[in-house]
């Protein structure tokens, strides 16, 4: 085996390339000063001191000093066994210290976006929670409704919600599945700030409830009685993509 293959095997235990090179100096050579393997390895005097110490810290290399000359010296071959064997163990040991605290790593991880924000609300109230909300919205709200659905479940909640909504200057538009609740709705869009399309209940007939705006996906369970609030720029785009097609889908069957 060639000084060159044992420079790479060195290097792959952790050696750099000089350190490698020091350390065969001194396996061929016993104790020497620095200039004298600084000579050897082809190194300046300050690079060699500086190596030679940090292979002396690892056990690879050992010190005497000799009529008042420090000078260096290669362990015996079996310590850079241990050495390696050390290396090994403690890496062992990292890996089982990295799994212990990748929960906590993850849950402070935010990608290379703004983190995602979900907050979750449970009965009427939490749905009252949810609608208040949308009151906040900076832009017309896209909307999958069913207002059979949404007067049932908080009776008497939606015409100051209207009312309020269109003072804000908070348009929606609206799909809705064909009622009469639906149909006595749409003749109030115009003070009610809404455009609505109808759909065919037999084949688009829905409960739930889902809202779109500015950067959040509201899912509304108007029977269960849930709310789930999602903040989120990448599902919000394909939510309001998604709404565009089914919009202009409405319009079709609308104006056949």
């Amino acid at each position: 085996m060639s000084i060159l293959d044992l420079e790479m095997y060195l290097q792959k235990f952790g050696l750099s390339d000089k350190e490698a090179k020091l350390y065969l100096a001194l396996l061929n050579s016993g104790a020497l000063a620095v200039r004298d393997i600084a000579k050897a390895a082809k190194l300046n005097r300050s690079t060699a001191y500086v190596l030679l110490e940090s292979l002396t810290n690892r056990g690879l290399v050992s010190t005497i000093v000799e009529n008042k000359i420090k000078k260096y010296s290669a362990a015996a071959p079996e310590r850079l066994h241990t050495y390696v064997s050390e290396q090994a163990k403690e890496s062992a040991s990292l890996v089982g210290l990295a799994n212990n605290i990748m929960p906590e790593l993850k849950s402070l991880y935010t990608g290379v976006g703004p983190k995602p924000k979900i907050q979750f609300f449970e009965g009427v109230e939490g749905l009252k929670t949810a609608y208040e909300d949308t009151l906040t919205s900076s832009e017309t709200i896209r909307a999958y409704a069913s207002i059979k659905d949404m007067h049932d479940a908080l009776g008497d909640y939606f015409p100051d919600y209207y009312h309020r909504r269109a003072t804000r200057g908070i348009n929606i538009r609206a799909l809705l599945p064909d009622t009469p609740e639906s149909r006595e709705r749409v003749s109030h869009n115009k003070e009610e700030a809404r455009e609505a399309y109808l759909v065919p209940k037999e084949t688009f007939a829905f409960n739930s409830e889902i809202n779109i705006y500015d950067n959040k996906v509201v899912f509304m369970s108007l029977l269960e009685k849930f709310a789930l609030i999602i903040e989120s720029h990448e599902l919000v785009d394909i939510f309001k993509k998604v709404f565009e097609l089914a919009w202009q889908e409405a319009k079709r069957i609308n104006n056949t």
